[in-house]
């Protein structure tokens, strides 16, 4: 099946894991334990988890599944996949633990080693962005569906940018690698695919995160924002790569809304 053939039973998937992700949430009755990688868990994520899991083998049964709860596939086994599921149930774990309510289910597409079609679905708002390759990125929010853009700047002159920043992130560790002088909004989200869709969806002009994050974190997005006239790239302003190597951590990235900017300027050390 092409991927915009699945993606509406992609988003359904997404929306019963959130539903299931909200419940625990307002219920505010869940387990934590900590990962070997030092990062939390909680019975939220592994119920979200089994939630898409479930359904995507049903919906697909013969594509494999790679989520961020099941990721001991050594690359021996995956390296030859053509296609696969990407998933991160609970994107935003440290979010879902502070009571923020800014986390989200993702679920992307992979195709030859290339995000074709994804899905970043909000539990607390109901707002689900999702895209496919070729087709745009949207925005589905209280039974209204619109095309998502990027804020597109005129190259010609260097702008005051929006950045999206994380709630809990000190701001100086994100304006100090930018060149100054130069004015900069701060849109505070959390989750590292909210503040991507941020982007997408023209609120803010760029996101940099500085960090770990894994490949499960960034598919979806990478379809969303590019579908929607922006780039998501490493600092080194080169393309992701997924299902590559044997570590499924990201480098540092960035989300432009406007790839016409000269990045390498603009960003200090580039």
């Amino acid at each position: 099946m092409k991927p915009e053939q699945l993606v509406d039973e992609a988003i359904a998937i997404a929306t019963r894991a959130g539903n299931r992700i909200r419940e625990i949430y307002l219920a505010g009755d869940f387990e934590r334990v900590v990962k070997s990688d030092n990062t939390p868990v909680t019975s939220a994520d592994l119920a979200a988890n089994q939630i898409i899991i479930d359904g995507l083998k049903v919906l697909t049964p013969h594509i494999p599944i790679l989520s961020e709860e099941a990721a001991d596939i050594p690359l021996s086994e995956r390296a030859d996949w053509p296609c696969y599921w990407l998933v991160d149930p609970l994107d935003g774990t440290g979010e879902f633990i502070a009571g923020s309510g800014d986390f989200s289910v993702i679920i992307a597409l992979v195709e030859h080693n290339r995000p074709v079609m994804g899905v970043v679905y909000v539990p607390m708002t109901g707002v689900c962005y999702y895209a496919v390759a070729g087709l745009g990125a949207y925005k589905r929010s209280g039974g209204m569906e619109v095309r998502i853009t990027s804020r597109q700047i005129d190259g010609a002159s260097v702008p005051s940018l929006r950045l999206a920043v994380s709630r809990r992130q000190d701001p100086q560790s994100v304006l100090k690698l930018f060149h100054q002088p130069r004015h900069c909004e701060l849109v505070v989200m959390g989750g590292a695919a909210l503040k991507s869709c941020l982007v997408a969806e023209g609120r803010a002009d760029c996101y940099v995160r500085v960090g770990p994050t894994g490949e499960w974190d960034t598919g979806a997005a990478q379809i969303i924002i590019e579908e929607a006239g922006g780039q998501l790239m490493d600092i080194e302003l080169q393309p992701l790569s997924y299902n590559e190597r044997d570590t499924f951590e990201n480098p540092n990235f960035i989300v432009v809304g406007a790839p016409n900017l000269e990045w390498d300027k603009i960003l200090i050390g580039e």
